[in-house]
């Protein structure tokens, strides 16, 4: 990982500025209040993963803001997932509070205001965050925003996977090819995916309604025939036997439109092929070709509106070299 911020290395008088404008460059802007601003000490080292990164970071005690005016300036849409190593934070989004401690995960929304806090007198916090664009992860969004600021376990079942996981990456980055880079950005967003998923089944006690199971089954129908050119709701819809008014009704029930979770999952499919190694002689077109886009023009355009930059240009950002940290 490179250190792109370290107190050690800076005046007392422009630490704080420093963290407040690296900060709003690696993560989101916010608010900053620190408890002893004369005596305070930061260090983050970073890594990008191909649109995701992963942030290393120790601060002392703070209280952090980001509130709806910030959020009206510049949005990068992205959830966040910290780590907590050491140290206990608090935590406020979404109607929801919650105090975390070593080894406990929690999520974020950078287009919700939130509060952060770690208080004085613990010393110095230490946390690992992954950050990634909000469009892949494959989950509904009104479900994904149950699990705001809500702890969860880092030192059992997948969770565990998850934290350690993301623990030995950041150890390890300096020794990984850009080839492992790009494979690892894939595993990272599954399992931090598994992690949501698997909470998200826990917190429904009752058995599955036929809806919910319908929902499942008609989404791992799609996932499996991404490829299929005639893959629409209408083919969709006969394929399992219900109405086309009944799929959307389902699909609308789980906060999304069939036709937006199919070019979602698509899209997915095409951003990691873009970054594949083991694919670097297939042009743009055919990749995006075998997963539903017969119209370069129309896929640069979508591509675009996902990613925030062309696939050329995706591709040329993400496989030159060792993923490090760079400003966006």
């Amino acid at each position: 990982m490179e250190t792109v911020f370290d107190t050690a290395h800076l005046p007392g008088p422009v630490r704080v500025e420093a963290w407040i404008e690296t900060t709003a460059l690696a993560l989101v802007r916010t608010d900053f209040t620190l408890v002893d601003p004369d005596g305070f000490g930061a260090r983050m080292n970073a890594a990008n993963l191909g649109p995701m990164q992963v942030t290393e970071m120790s601060y002392g005690p703070l209280h952090s803001r980001r509130t709806p005016r910030l959020i009206r300036q510049s949005d990068p849409e992205q959830y966040q997932i910290a780590y907590i190593r050491r140290g206990y934070q608090g935590i406020e989004q979404a109607r929801r509070q919650a105090l975390l401690g070593p080894g406990e995960l929690v999520l974020y929304d950078s287009s919700q205001p939130f509060n952060a806090s770690v208080g004085g007198g613990q010393g110095v916090a230490r946390s690992l965050m992954l950050q990634f664009p909000k469009q892949l992860l494959p989950l509904p969004v009104t479900k994904v925003a149950e699990l705001l600021a809500k702890p969860l376990s880092g030192t059992q079942g997948i969770g565990r996977l998850f934290a350690q996981f993301l623990a030995t990456l950041a150890d390890d980055h300096a020794t990984y090819t850009r080839h492992d880079t790009a494979r690892l950005a894939n595993t990272v967003l599954d399992l931090a995916t598994a992690v949501l998923a698997h909470q998200l089944d826990g917190d429904d006690a009752s058995p599955a309604s036929a809806p919910s199971v319908l929902f499942l089954r008609i989404t791992s129908h799609i996932d499996q025939q991404l490829h299929a050119p005639d893959l629409e709701p209408t083919t969709i819809a006969a394929a399992h036997g219900i109405s086309l008014r009944y799929l959307h009704r389902i699909f609308q029930q789980n906060g999304m439109s069939v036709s937006a979770y199919i070019k979602r999952r698509r899209m997915e499919r095409c951003r990691r092929d873009l970054v594949d190694p083991a694919l670097s002689h297939l042009t743009v077109h055919a990749i995006a070709s075998r997963w539903g886009f017969p119209r370069p023009a129309d896929f640069t355009r979508a591509f675009r509106s996902v990613m925030g930059v062309p696939p050329t240009h995706y591709r040329a950002r993400y496989t030159p070299g060792p993923g490090v940290y760079r400003a966006r």
